[in-house]
């Protein structure tokens, strides 16, 4: 691969977060901002990555873990990008690392409307639960 893969930083937001911006299903909020994906990071390190052709970042994914569950956020590949692998080697990364932790299940969060999101996951290994509600609550 002529991709370049390592553990997320800081000084990566920007271009992560302008990947974010452009692809379809992923929402942002007030907890994406920068000081928020800062202490993300600083609670979970080496567990969220980037990918890089040269300088320009083409893949990202947040992941964390509770001290029992593990959580992926914002995983996406720019589009001219897909299909290349970047996704899978980013997801593999996270969960070797959630394994390393010692926590042995990960979930993620995809909107019902979100079609692409839905069938990548399912054709990567991901079991879509049923009978679950998620409830939320700004503090």
């Amino acid at each position: 691969m002529r991709f370049t893969f390592r553990p997320m930083a800081i000084d990566d937001y920007e271009a992560a977060f302008a990947l974010w911006e452009k692809t379809p299903g992923m929402v942002l909020n007030q907890s994406d901002s920068q000081e928020a994906v800062r202490k993300f990071l600083g609670r979970n390190p080496g567990l969220s990555f980037v990918c890089f052709d040269g300088e320009t970042l083409i893949g990202s994914v947040l992941c964390g873990h509770d001290g029992k569950r593990g959580f992926l956020y914002h995983a996406a590949v720019d589009e001219d990008y897909r299909g290349s692998g970047i996704g899978r080697e980013l997801i593999t990364r996270c969960l070797d690392g959630l394994k390393e932790e010692e926590i042995i299940r990960c979930y993620l969060f995809v909107l019902e409307d979100n079609e692409l999101g839905s069938l990548y996951w399912e054709r990567s290994g991901w079991t879509k639960r049923d009978g679950i509600l998620l409830f939320s609550k700004d503090t």
